[in-house]
């Protein structure tokens, strides 16, 4: 098989794992792989800013608002407003929530994130330069990305980020689930 070839298969596997995760998460939990990581950061700290949670996921705020909402209306969250600044919104995981996560599987990256961790630096930098150059190939690596794996649809907020870098033609079709 050519090296070509090999690299599309490996790329292929990469996506296949990370759409059957994302797909099994749905299927058993009814949540998607942000709705986890958000649950799992608010259950940690108790209690979490809307803005807190959008840095620390390196999500935009409008994203983390819908990922929120949809998880307010399955009662795994509830919003209070600030006492000193009506403005901010906290959330808080409830009972529902920790039930879910006491059998929820980890997130994907997790294994990948132990393994990446016993390499060694030129290793690790090895293996960045290369995905680096392969998104440039593709010419996707100007796209805006969370530093998590899931094949959840995009969020209205993301499809716009996408049209504005790529133009209002191009990424449309992306935002269809599983591609």
């Amino acid at each position: 098989m050519k090296y070509s070839d090999q690299v599309i298969v490996a790329l292929r596997r990469i996506m296949r794992a990370i759409d059957l995760h994302s797909r099994k998460l749905v299927q058993d939990y009814s949540l998607t792989g942000p709705q986890l990581l958000l649950l799992q950061m608010i259950m940690r700290k108790k209690e979490a800013s809307l803005g807190e949670l959008a840095r620390t996921a390196s999500l935009s705020n409008a994203t983390v608002t819908g990922i929120i909402d949809r998880l307010e209306r399955r009662g795994l969250v509830e919003r209070r407003r600030g006492s000193k600044d009506r403005r901010q919104v906290f959330v808080r995981g409830t009972e529902s929530a920790r039930k879910i996560l006491e059998n929820a599987p980890p997130l994907l990256q997790e294994k990948f994130l132990d393994e990446f961790s016993n390499l060694d630096e030129s290793e690790k930098i090895q293996i960045l330069d290369s995905l680096n150059r392969i998104a440039h190939m593709m010419g996707v690596d100007k796209l805006d990305a969370s530093p998590f794996l899931s094949s959840h649809p995009l969020e209205a907020s993301e499809i716009t980020i996408i049209e504005r870098q790529n133009g209002p033609n191009e990424g449309n079709g992306s935002a269809k689930e599983g591609t």
